[in-house]
């Protein structure tokens, strides 16, 4: 039985990170422990019936994982998401001495950045889906094609079985996500990452909002001393400048792990 997490609880945005990193790390694991099992299968008990019985178990941890990734992203839009929208429309409306109330303009705010991220952190997960389901069918495939004709050829069945295993987890390591970019990138990274990036945009969201609609357009970037404005290295740096509201909405962070934040300048009417 896969072990059930807890509900997750909103918090500390660095916390929460490493909460989801390990939910789908754990997932990934025991879907990497199912592959082993098949390869073994192919290496120490090549026949049809078997391959095809280990193949069912990691066809499972297949779902097991979609069905943790899909709890994991809803759990996060649905409770740590309007607690950091609700941090950063805070802090922005006691720095301008007004109040923060759930209102319907805040809501549908929320809504639509809980739409977006619960989407793009299930497009994550597909990719590395996507690698799974690379395996099980080059397995079934190899199962239906090759697994028949092992002892027909000039090796012995045991060395044939053993040179299909091999061959197998060569060919579809699940150590890493990899990006149709070619990007290798462990579960853990991925995942921690993800949240990051989603959890800076909803507090920002929030501090940008309750600024907007207290009528300030101007605010200060806090970021760090490095970060470029639109991506890391962007030879225009991000920290300690004056952006209008609608250009800091536009780039609310410049990378996956950025620690970018915004504070409402009322002393500023327009661009310096």
């Amino acid at each position: 039985m896969p072990y059930d997490w807890p509900p997750l609880l909103p918090g500390d945005r660095d916390a929460i990170a490493r909460r989801v990193a390990a939910v789908l790390e754990d997932a990934w694991e025991r879907l990497a422990d199912k592959q082993r099992e098949v390869i073994a299968t192919f290496a120490d008990n090549p026949r049809r019936p078997f391959i095809l019985a280990s193949l069912e178990g990691f066809k499972q941890a297949i779902r097991d994982f979609r069905r943790q990734a899909d709890r994991e992203a809803d759990q996060f839009v649905r409770r740590q998401l309007p607690h950091l929208y609700e941090m950063g429309a805070r802090q922005a409306a006691a720095s301008v001495g007004v109040s923060f109330t759930w209102s319907a303009f805040h809501r549908d705010a929320l809504q639509s950045l809980a739409a977006d991220s619960y989407a793009d952190f299930l497009r994550r997960s597909e990719e590395a889906e996507r690698m799974a389901a690379q395996f099980y069918r080059a397995a079934r495939e190899t199962a239906r094609r090759e697994v028949p004709l092992l002892s027909t050829g000039n090796m012995t069945a045991k060395q044939a079985a053993r040179n299909l295993a091999d061959r197998l987890a060569a060919q579809h390591q699940l150590s890493h996500v990899i990006y149709r970019n070619g990007a290798r990138v462990p579960v853990r990274a991925w995942a921690e990452a993800a949240a990051l990036a989603k959890s800076a945009v909803a507090y920002n969201a929030g501090t940008l909002n309750r600024t907007r609609q207290a009528g300030v357009v101007m605010v200060e970037v806090f970021d760090g001393f490095d970060c470029g404005w639109t991506s890391h290295r962007d030879p225009e740096k991000a920290n300690r400048t004056v952006r209008t509201v609608d250009d800091a909405a536009d780039w609310p962070i410049s990378h996956p792990r950025c620690r970018r934040a915004f504070g409402p300048r009322p002393d500023i009417e327009e661009p310096v």
